[in-house]
C-alpha cells in the first residue's frame, strides 16, 4: 500500500506551508494546516477500511537489508486507532488554535510545529521497524519540546520544555538499548518478527535487560512514577498543545509501546512485578495530586497522569481481557480529556485566569462551556451512561479478576477503589468549583462564552463522549475489536460493550467510589490544610533541578580533574590512557605473529629515511613556521609515493590533491601568524614530552607491528571479484566509494557539508590585520597579482578543467573520480584568486558556491533514492553499455551520478573554505570589493 508512507509524509511536508500561508492572512494559515490534516486523514479511508477488515497492512523499502534495517511501515487495528485519534483530534485543535492563538502569537510558527509533530506520532505509531519507530520516538520529544517552549518569551515555558526534553530524551537512550538487545535476541527488527518471537524472546538472557530499559523509555514518556513530574510544568505550552500532547499524541506514545510490544514482553512474573506497580502508584499519585491542584491545567495534567498509571495498570495485570480495557480507555480518555483541556482553555482565554481560587459563579457568564466542561468532567470521573464510566467498569471488574487470584491480591480492588474515589472528587472540583460556588473574585476579564467556532471542537468531543456512553458496540465497538486483534495478535477475547450488567462487584465499586468521591469533596477545606501542612514543601521539580546542578557541579569538577588549558597535559592523559588499555590488552601476548614479512628494498628505505627525516624536521624546526611547513610537505609527498608503490594511484591521486589544497591553505593562515612561535615549554616539559612521545610512538609502532604480522581474512578478495559483475567498473576503489560503500561516502561528504557551514560561520564576520612588513620591517611586495602567474593561470585554467572531466569520466575504470576531479578543480579556481585577484575573479565566477554543496548533496541522495522507485535498497546501483556511432560501445552507471555530486560537494566546500579565508584583511588591503560582497 504505497499510501502508507504518504499519511506519514504529508505532515512533514505540509509543515513548509503554514509560516508561508500566514503572509496572506493568519485565517489562511489554519486553513492550509487544517487541509494537510485533512489530506492525510482522506488516505487513510482506503487502507483504513482494509484494515477493519481484519488485514495489516505493510509497506517496506529495503535500506540495509544486511543489517535488518528498512524503512517500512504498518497499518493494523491499533495503528489505525492511533492515527484516527492523531488526524481527527488533530483537526480539531487546530480549528480550536486559530480562535485561541492571540494576535501577537506568531500563527505560522504554532501550525509548522503542529505539523511536524503530528508526522512524527504518525511515524511512530505507523512504525513497522524498530529502529526506525525510535528514530519517529526521539522527533515526537524535538517537536514536543518546540511546542511546549512556543511561548520563548516565558521563563516557564523554556523550563517546563526543558524537564520534558531531559526526561524524556534520557528515556529515549534507555529504549534505544532495549530495542538493540531485542532485535538481537530475535536477529531482526521487523515488528512482525518481534511480536512473533514472544518464547523466543522470555527464554533469553537478555529479556529482563532488555525489559527494564524499554519499559524505561515507556515510563518517561508516558509520565509514569517516578518520573511523573515533567508533565506538570510542560503546561507553561498554549493550551492548544496541552490538549494535543497529553490527550492523544505525546503522552501516549509510551502506552502505545506498551500496547504494542504486548504479545512479545507480557507475560512473564517480570513484567507483572514491573508494570504493574509503576501503574498503580501512578495511578494514586496522579490523582491524589490533582485534587490539591488550585491550576485547572494542573488539575488535568495530574488527571493526565493519573489515567495513564490506569492504563499501565491494566497492561500490567497482562490478560487478554486488561489488554481490551487498556485500549478501550485509551480511546476514551483522548476525548474526555482533549475536551477538558480545550474547557479550561477557553475559561482561561475568557476570564484571564486559570485559578479556581478566584474562579467561581461562572455558570451564568458561560453556560455553553459550562455545560460542555460538566459532561466531559462528568465522563472522567466515570457517570453511568458516558464513556468513561464503562472503561472505568472494565478496569474495576479486573481488579476484583486479579484479587480471586491471591490473598496478597485484595488491595488491588481497594486501591482502585480508592483511586476512583479521588477522580470523582477532583472532577467535582472542576466543575463546582468553576461553574457553582459564589461569584468571581477580582477576574482580569469579564467572563462570557467564547465564539462559536472556538466550541465546536469540544461540542463533537462531548458528544463521541455521550454516543460511546450509551451506543459503546454501535460507535467505538468495530474499531476496538481491531485494535484488540492487533495489540494480542490473535482473536481478542469474549468482552462486553453493553451498558448494564446487572449488580456487580464493579457496580459496587463504582457506586462507592462517587460516594467516597463526594464525601472527599464535601470535606475540601480541612484536607487542603492538612495536605499544605505535610506535603505543601514538596516539589518535584525542585528534587530534578538540584540533581540536575549536583550532575553539573560532578561533571565540572571532573572536567577541572582532567581538562587542563595546557594541551600538553591533555595529551599525557590521553596518551596515558592509551598505553594502559595497550598493555593491558597485549598483557601475555606475544608482539610478532607468524605472518611472512616482506623483503626491504633501497629505495622503501631511502624514502622511509626521507618520511622520518621530514618528521623529525617538523619538530625540530616547529617553531620557524615556513621552514615547518615545507617539512611536512616533504612527509606528504613520501605518502604519495608509498601509496604509488603499492599500487594504489587513487589514493596517490588524492594525496597530492589534498596536499596541494593544504598547503594554500596553511600558507593563507600562516600569513596572519608571525613567522616564528615564540617559546612556551622548560627542558623538564621538553624532556617530558620527548619521553612521552617516545613511549606513544613506540607503542603505535608496535601495536602495527602485531597488527600486520598475523595473519587475518580481508574482504579484498570479494570486492575484486564483485567489482566488475556487481559495480560494473574495474577500479576497484572508486566502485567502493561510490557503491559497495556508498552510504558511508554520503555520510562523509554529509559531515564535510556541515564542517564547511561552520568554518563559513566562523570566518564570515572574522576581521584581521594584514601583515604589511615581514619580520625584518621590509615591505610586502606591492604587485599584488603578478603578471606572469596571472597570465599562465588564465592558460592553465581550461586544461585543468578539461583533466578533471577526464579524471571524473574515467574513474570508474581507471584511477580517478569525484573526490580527485573536485580537488582539481578546486586547484585551478584557487589558482584563479591566488594569480587574479578576488575582485577580477569573482566577476567572472558568477554566484556563490554554496548552494553547490546543497546540490551536491542533494544530488548524491536522489542517486540512492531512485533505487527505491524500482523496488530495489538504498543506494542500489544499475549499469550497461550504450552502442553510439562512430564513438563505439559507452559504459554507463547510476554511481556517476552520486560521484557528481560527490564532486560538486568537494569543490563547493574547498573553495568556499580557502575563499574566506583568503577575503581576510580586505578592508586594509583596500581591495575595491562592496561590503555586500563581503559579507555574502
Amino acid at each position: 500500500m504505497t499510501n502508507l508512507p504518504l499519511i506519514v509524509l504529508i505532515p512533514f511536508i505540509g509543515a513548509m506551508l503554514p509560516p508561508w500561508a500566514v503572509m496572506t492572512g493568519r485565517p489562511w494559515s489554519a486553513w492550509v494546516t487544517g487541509g494537510v490534516a485533512l489530506a492525510a486523514l482522506a488516505l487513510t479511508i482506503v487502507p483504513g477500511l482494509s484494515v477493519m477488515q481484519g488485514e495489516t497492512l505493510i509497506w517496506q523499502q529495503d535500506w540495509f537489508p544486511a543489517l535488518g534495517l528498512s524503512l517500512a511501515f504498518r497499518l493494523d487495528g491499533l495503528a489505525l486507532l492511533f492515527v484516527l485519534m492523531i488526524l481527527i483530534i488533530g483537526l480539531l485543535v487546530i480549528l480550536y488554535a486559530r480562535w485561541y492563538l492571540a494576535e501577537q502569537d506568531p500563527m505560522g510558527r504554532f501550525y509548522a510545529y503542529l505539523l511536524l509533530f503530528m508526522g512524527s506520532m504518525l511515524g511512530l505509531v505507523m512504525s513497522e521497524n524498530l529502529i526506525q519507530l525510535l528514530m519517529f520516538w526521539e522527533l515526537t520529544s524535538i517537536s514536543s519540546f518546540l511546542l511546549i517552549s512556543y511561548w520563548r518569551q516565558r521563563a516557564d515555558a523554556r523550563q517546563g520544555a526543558r524537564i520534558a526534553l531531559a526526561i524524556t530524551g534520557g528515556g529515549g537512550l534507555a529504549l534505544l538499548g532495549g530495542i538493540l538487545l531485542l532485535g538481537e535476541i530475535v536477529g531482526s527488527y521487523d515488528l512482525s518478527a518481534v511480536l512473533a518471537a514472544g518464547k523466543s524472546i522470555h527464554a533469553d538472557p537478555l529479556y529482563v535487560p532488555a525489559l527494564v530499559l524499554i519499559l524505561l523509555g515507556v515510563f518517561t514518556k508516558s509520565a509514569q512514577f517516578p518520573f511523573h513530574f515533567w508533565l506538570p510544568h510542560a503546561m507553561a505550552a498554549p493550551t492548544p498543545v496541552s490538549a494535543y500532547l497529553h490527550s492523544a499524541t505525546m503522552v501516549k506514545a509510551g502506552v502505545f509501546l506498551l500496547a504494542r510490544l504486548f504479545p512479545a514482553l507480557s507475560g512473564s512474573e517480570a513484567w507483572t512485578w514491573i508494570v504493574a506497580p509503576v501503574g498503580m502508584l501512578t495511578l494514586l499519585i496522579g490523582a491524589y495530586n490533582a485534587f490539591f491542584k488550585h491550576d485547572l491545567k494542573g488539575l488535568l495534567a495530574y488527571s493526565t497522569i493519573s489515567h495513564l498509571g490506569l492504563i499501565t495498570l491494566l497492561f500490567g495485570i497482562g490478560t487478554p481481557l486488561a489488554a481490551v480495557a487498556g485500549v478501550f480507555h485509551i480511546m476514551n480518555h483522548a476525548t474526555f480529556k482533549a475536551s477538558l483541556f480545550m474547557a479550561a482553555g477557553i475559561i482561561d482565554h475568557e476570564a484571564g485566569t486559570r485559578d479556581m481560587r478566584r474562579l467561581a459563579g461562572l455558570w451564568k457568564f458561560m453556560p455553553q462551556t459550562g455545560l460542555l466542561a460538566m459532561i466531559a468532567a462528568a465522563a472522567m470521573a466515570g457517570v453511568p451512561l458516558l464513556n468513561g464510566f464503562l472503561s472505568k467498569e472494565m478496569f474495576f471488574e479486573k481488579t476484583v479478576y486479579m484479587a480471586s487470584f491471591a490473598e496478597s491480591f485484595w488491595l488491588l480492588p481497594v486501591l482502585a477503589t480508592i483511586a476512583g474515589a479521588l477522580a470523582v472528587a477532583y472532577s467535582l472540583r472542576f466543575i463546582h468549583d468553576v461553574f457553582f460556588n459564589g461569584t468571581p473574585t477580582d477576574l482580569p476579564r469579564t467572563p462570557h462564552d467564547p465564539s462559536r467556532w472556538m466550541l465546536v471542537p469540544v461540542e463533537v468531543l462531548v458528544v463521541i463522549c455521550i454516543a460511546v456512553g450509551i451506543l459503546p458496540s454501535l460507535t467505538f465497538g468495530p474499531l476496538l475489536g481491531v485494535a484488540v486483534g492487533a495489540v494480542l495478535q490473535g482473536p481478542a477475547p469474549d468482552y462486553s460493550l453493553k451498558v448494564w450488567h446487572g449488580f456487580t462487584p464493579a457496580l459496587g465499586m463504582s457506586m462507592l467510589a462517587l460516594a467516597g468521591g463526594a464525601l472527599i469533596y464535601a470535606i475540601r477545606q480541612p484536607l487542603f490544610r492538612w495536605h499544605e501542612t505535610l506535603f505543601g514543601r514538596i516539589d518535584a521539580r525542585a528534587l530534578f533541578e538540584g540533581f540536575e546542578r549536583a550532575l553539573l557541579w560532578s561533571s565540572r569538577a571532573l572536567d577541572q580533574l582532567i581538562h587542563r588549558r595546557s594541551l600538553q597535559f591533555m595529551l599525557v592523559v590521553l596518551i596515558s590512557a592509551a598505553l594502559v588499555m595497550l598493555a593491558r590488552g597485549f598483557w601475555g601476548m606475544p608482539i610478532t605473529g607468524s605472518a611472512t614479512l616482506l623483503p626491504i628494498d633501497p629505495v622503501s628505505t631511502s624514502a622511509a629515511i626521507c618520511l622520518a627525516a621530514g618528521a623529525i624536521g617538523t619538530v625540530v624546526w616547529h617553531r620557524q613556521r615556513w621552514t615547518a611547513l615545507v617539512m611536512l610537505s616533504v612527509v606528504g609527498l613520501i605518502i604519495a609515493l608509498a601509496f604509488v608503490k603499492l599500487s594504489a594511484p587513487d589514493l596517490a591521486l588524492t594525496q597530492l590533491s589534498v596536499e596541494m589544497v593544504t598547503i594554500v591553505l596553511l600558507l593563507l593562515a600562516l600569513h596572519f601568524l608571525p613567522k616564528q612561535t615564540p617559546r612556551e615549554s622548560s627542558l623538564p616539559r621538553k624532556l617530558r614530552d620527548l619521553l612521552l612521545a617516545l613511549l606513544g610512538g613506540g607503542a603505535t609502532g608496535l601495536l602495527t607491528w602485531a597488527v600486520l604480522t598475523r595473519p587475518y581474512d580481508s574482504i579484498s578478495g570479494w570486492m575484486l571479484e564483485n567489482s566488475v559483475p556487481g559495480g560494473g567498473g574495474t577500479n576497484v576503489v572508486n566502485v567502493i566509494l561510490v557503491d559497495f560503500r556508498g552510504f558511508d561516502t554520503l555520510g562523509e561528504i554529509t559531515v564535510l557539508a556541515i564542517a564547511a557551514i561552520g568554518i563559513y560561520m566562523m570566518l564570515r564576520d572574522l576581521r584581521l590585520d594584514v601583515p604589511l612588513t615581514d619580520d625584518q620591517g621590509r615591505p610586502w611586495s606591492s604587485d599584488v597579482n603578478p603578471l606572469i602567474l596571472a597570465t599562465f593561470s588564465r592558460l592553465l585554467l581550461p586544461l585543468a578543467l578539461m583533466v578533471a572531466v577526464f579524471i571524473f569520466l574515467r574513474g570508474h575504470n581507471l584511477p580517478g573520480g569525484g573526490f580527485i576531479a573536485g580537488l582539481i578543480i578546486s586547484v585551478a579556481l584557487v589558482m584563479q584568486y591566488l594569480a587574479n585577484g578576488i575582485a577580477w575573479t569573482k566577476l567572472r565566477l558568477s554566484g556563490e558556491l554554496h548552494p553547490l554543496i546543497g546540490l551536491g548533496l542533494l544530488l548524491a541522495t536522489a542517486t540512492g533514492l531512485g533505487s527505491w522507485y524500482f523496488g530495489y535498497p538504498f543506494l542500489t546501483s544499475t549499469h550497461g553499455h550504450l552502442h553510439l556511432p562512430v564513438i563505439g560501445d559507452l559504459e554507463l552507471a547510476s554511481v556517476m551520478l552520486f560521484d557528481l555530486g560527490v564532486m560538486m560537494v568537494v569543490i563547493g566546500i574547498t573553495l568556499v573554505i580557502l575563499i574566506r579565508l583568503g577575503r581576510i584583511g580586505l578592508v586594509q588591503r583596500r581591495v575595491a570589493i562592496d561590503d555586500s560582497d563581503l559579507n555574502r
